[in-house]
């Protein structure tokens, strides 16, 4: 039936008066948006600017209030108050998080100081979080905060130890590619200023005491680290891995065979200490105490279960938080299912959208750049989804005196069906973020998930909870094991869907602000009441329907050091035995596929186009600047050469007609995109897009030439 102008006005208008109630709901969206933006801005904001916005915003809102002002002014006005105060709030938390950051290029230097955790492992290995004492070449007041290293072959140093390493150290490296992801603006809110590499080997160091917090918490880490090491030996290496990364959120023993098989079928969720299992712990120990509570009837009479129960649940939530070494999602997820717990307590209704969005302004006002994060992103809109479709899903009529031949099935295809609607629904509400963000679609994701579920909430995290409660006392092999065989089930049924036909699809990032478009599409469709929630539909598929421009030539790296080039729906890497991850990152963002061919001839400190190449690209990536001769030679034969030292006093003659990029180019732009027109080539540079921000600075002139 079609719907006339008019009527349709009258419709929104009805259905506008319907959501003035539900104007709350939209606050953690209009935080959020507001904190983004200052992430994303390309120049450092005034305090005093933003604190008058906000301000005036907020006393504007409350003066309409106030007033006689139409209720959707008013709501409007809140938002943008709303929006003011997330961009104050994360400038407010960029000036208390900073510290010092590394400059120049890489350098070795000795380090002295605490390993504050184990960090989740990189492609060189196990990875430190140190909090430094001293560096070397470091006056106190420019030694960072927090460095992160990879120790490479050397053993683990538990948290909490005192040592000295040699390490390759270096300022937080920048986006691979311009508008990839900017591990330099984590690290800021980290307070991590350095990262590299161990060099020889991780020797003890006498130090003095650290401070009173740094201490709780490398005794905290150093629990979490001895308690995942008894998971691993009880349950063994084929499952241990897996099932002390799920309690402590250590993952240094997870195999890559295991890690890439759980990507591909679309479970790598499981892995990470999420909402997910805060869920089932918080949910397992909820269920249990009430269980009980109702077991026993003296104290079911003279006791409220439920909110004993909630109690339970919420010292569970917060215990496994501690136990976990509380990463963002996992902070994230208890703070969500504190709030249902004690809307338990306070009688109320525990899963609302009204929770839900407490819950995101708590988030976001504690650490305001966790709303440019994907996974508080994928979170938020997988949990706002699934309350919404709660809340719709009709409540089933209670049948008094039903066989229980009728009623059992009756329930497993209830269960059945919920199930089907909370993984469809899930992964179609966090779609669009793993494309933009990851560039992987899992195409049997569904099934996947449908098929481990069960093994995940009543085998594998039951299980594991109680193994590791007991495990102190010597009592948790046998509910380990258990716990060991729904591990080994969950990852022959992930390689199973991996290896399936076309398990995997890589899909290109749209332009970023096409994210937005289907951010708030999803959340017209899980906030709005009433029929025009479904003009949501549309804005919500926009990632995956916007059309993508034409890929880049070519590509090369921050430091000058790697490049790739596109050749029809693939990615030629010049180099294949370095720098793989970002170029692998950035031919996946251009929706490209690594090539495992080259057609470029390397030596040790060269690589030149041989016949065919479709870009006729040289790379020379030594740090000593190519003599004349050299440097003429490959301008002879190429368009474009990169070298990675610093430019020559005279270019050659034979290089006028040639783009030539050096260490100079590098240092002012970062990671460059090449893009071939009739009348020359346009280089798109990552710099820029970053702007003049605490964590964007890169190597200066200066720094490219050594001084």
């Amino acid at each position: 039936m079609r719907l006339s102008w008019r009527a349709l006005a009258a419709l929104a208008l009805a259905e506008l008066r319907v959501n003035e109630a539900r104007a709350f709901l939209w606050t953690p969206v209009a935080l959020g948006l507001g904190a983004a933006a200052y992430l994303e801005a390309r120049g450092e904001p005034s305090f005093w600017m933003l604190g008058a916005l906000a301000l005036a915003l907020t006393s504007l809102w409350w003066t309409l209030r106030r007033g006689a002002a139409p209720a959707l002014i008013i709501a409007l006005i809140g938002l943008a108050a709303f929006g003011a105060a997330g961009t104050l709030a994360a400038k407010i938390r960029s000036d208390r998080v900073a510290a010092p950051i590394m400059t120049g290029e890489r350098v070795v230097r000795r380090v002295d100081g605490f390993v504050v955790d184990v960090v989740s492992p990189g492609v060189g290995g196990p990875r430190l979080l140190i909090a430094p004492v001293s560096i070397s070449g470091l006056p106190p007041e420019r030694t960072p905060r927090r460095i992160r290293v990879t120790i490479g072959e050397n053993d683990t140093p538990a948290p909490g130890q005192a040592i000295r390493v040699k390490a390759m150290l270096g300022q937080p490296p920048p986006p691979a590619s311009p508008g990839s992801y900017d591990f330099a603006r984590d690290a800021w809110f980290d307070s991590i200023g350095g990262v590299g590499f161990v060099i020889g080997e991780v020797t003890s160091a006498e130090l003095d005491r650290p401070p009173p917090r740094l201490r709780l918490t490398m005794a905290v880490n150093a629990f979490r680290w001895r308690l995942a090491q008894r998971i691993l030996a009880r349950m063994g290496p084929s499952s241990g891995g897996i099932g002390a990364a799920m309690v402590t959120g250590h993952e240094a023993w997870i195999t890559p065979e295991q890690t890439d098989a759980m990507r591909a079928s679309g479970l790598a969720h499981i892995l990470s200490i999420s909402g997910l299992h805060m869920a089932i712990v918080g949910g397992f120990v909820f269920g249990a105490v009430r269980l009980g509570v109702a077991a026993w009837p003296w104290l079911a009479l003279r006791a409220p279960g439920k909110k004993i129960a909630a109690v339970a649940g919420l010292v569970a939530v917060l215990g496994y938080l501690v136990i976990s070494g509380a990463p963002p999602p996992a902070e994230r997820s208890a703070i969500t299912a504190s709030v249902a717990f004690l809307a338990i307590l306070f009688d109320r209704r525990a899963i609302t959208l009204h929770g839900l969005a407490v819950a995101a302004l708590l988030i976001l006002a504690l650490k305001p750049e966790t709303a440019g994060e994907p996974g508080f992103q994928m979170s938020f809109a997988a949990t706002a989804a699934l309350v919404a479709l709660a809340e719709s899903w009709p409540r089933p009529v209670k049948e008094i005196s039903t066989p229980w031949w009728i009623r059992w099935p009756q329930a497993g295809i209830t269960w059945l069906a919920a199930s089907v609607a909370a993984s469809l629904v899930a992964g179609l509400a966090t779609a669009p973020f793993a494309m933009q963000h990851f560039n992987r679609v899992a195409v049997w994701g569904l099934p996947a998930n449908l098929a481990v579920a069960p093994l995940s909430s009543f085998v594998i995290m039951p299980f594991l909870a109680i193994g590791t409660l007991l495990e102190p006392f010597g009592l948790g092999a046998p509910f380990l094991a258990v716990a060991g065989w729904g591990i080994d089930a969950m990852v022959g049924i992930a390689r199973g869907f991996a290896d399936a036909h076309g398990a995997q699809r890589i899909v290109a990032s749209a332009p970023p602000q096409v994210l937005v478009v289907a951010f708030l599409g999803l959340m017209i469709l899980c906030l709005w009441k009433g029929r025009l929630r479904w003009v949501g539909a549309p804005l919500a598929l926009a990632v995956a329907l916007w059309p993508r421009p034409t890929p880049p030539d070519a590509w090369i790296a921050a430091d000058g050091a790697a490049a790739a080039v596109r050749s029809g729906d693939a990615a030629v890497l010049l180099r294949t035995d370095a720098k793989r991850f970002g170029a692998e990152l950035w031919a996946r963002r251009r929706g490209l596929t690594p090539a495992t061919w080259s057609l470029y001839a390397c030596d040790k400190r060269i690589c030149a186009p041989a016949l065919g190449a479709p870009v006729r690209l040289s790379l020379a990536w030594s740090r000593k600047t190519p003599d004349a001769g050299t440097l003429s030679g490959l301008c002879v034969n190429s368009e474009v050469v990169v070298i990675r030292a610093r430019a020559p006093e005279r270019t050659p003659p034979l290089c006028a007609d040639t783009v030539l990029l050096t260490a100079e180019d590098f240092a002012r732009g970062g990671a460059a995109e090449l893009y071939r027109h009739p009348d020359g080539w346009r280089i798109v540079w990552a710099q820029p897009l970053r702007g003049e921000r605490p964590w964007s600075r890169l190597l200066t002139s200066d720094d490219a030439r050594g001084g």
